[in-house]
């Protein structure tokens, strides 16, 4: 005769009595305590290709990072060296801030030629006045004879001359400028103050065949210097 057995404990023999189906258990056997239980991937396990590998650490990623402010100095002052030379040697032999200087004389024969009002140029200008630009051209309604000037402070100033009719020419050299009264020039001639474009301001000759305009940023005694030494 076999000793009672405890009632929470199960039998040892799964066995059933004669003329039944084995009974099979429906839940897994608890795990002892203190260990986890496993429990099976429910989802298909994604399979590594055969040249795949795994990503390295993002070492060269963190170095770079981590560079000096020195080492970022030094890589600065790599592109500015040569970025230095080339101005230095623009500016020393290539004359990179000189102006370009050009002959007014071509245009000036030019609108001669044309005979289409009195051509006057500057006479006895100082050496440090150049002269940076020089065209004639034929428009409606006459010719116009324009020359540019780099003034000795370093301004720009254009002499203007043309039969074309005041009307129409001072506005659009002088976009829209005022006269503000005679500019009392040596000579006799009358000459008028006008405003213009911007910070610029002109002196303005009116004659019934040609408006002669001196025009720029330039201070007014270096326009009336230019105005002066028309002949």
């Amino acid at each position: 005769m076999e000793p009672a057995q405890p009632a929470d404990r199960a039998p040892t023999d799964a066995t059933p009595p004669d003329g039944q189906p084995p009974v099979r258990p429906t839940a897994e056997a608890t795990p002892p305590a203190g260990e986890p239980a496993l429990v099976e991937p429910t989802g298909p396990v994604p399979a590594m290709d055969a040249g795949e590998h795994p990503a390295p650490p993002a070492r060269k990623e963190k170095a770079r990072s981590e560079r000096s402010p020195k080492d970022m100095a030094l890589s600065l002052l790599v592109l500015l060296v040569p970025i230095a030379l080339l101005i230095a040697f623009y500016r020393g032999f290539l004359g990179g801030e000189t102006p370009v200087t050009v002959d007014p004389a071509p245009a000036i024969e030019q609108a001669r030629a044309a005979n289409a009002f009195p051509v006057a140029q500057p006479r006895d200008l100082g050496s440090d006045w150049r002269t940076v630009s020089a065209r004639y051209q034929t428009e409606p309604g006459g010719g116009t004879l324009r020359i540019g000037y780099l003034t000795p402070e370093g301004r720009g100033a254009q002499l203007v001359e043309s039969n074309v009719p005041a009307e129409k020419l001072l506005p659009a050299e002088l976009s829209g400028g005022q006269p503000q009264g005679p500019a009392e020039l040596p000579g006799g001639v009358s000459w008028q103050r006008y405003t213009a474009r911007g910070n610029e301001q002109a002196l303005v000759l009116l004659e019934p065949n040609r408006t002669v305009i001196v025009v720029g940023d330039a201070r007014e005694s270096e326009l009336r210097e230019l105005a002066t030494a028309l002949r």
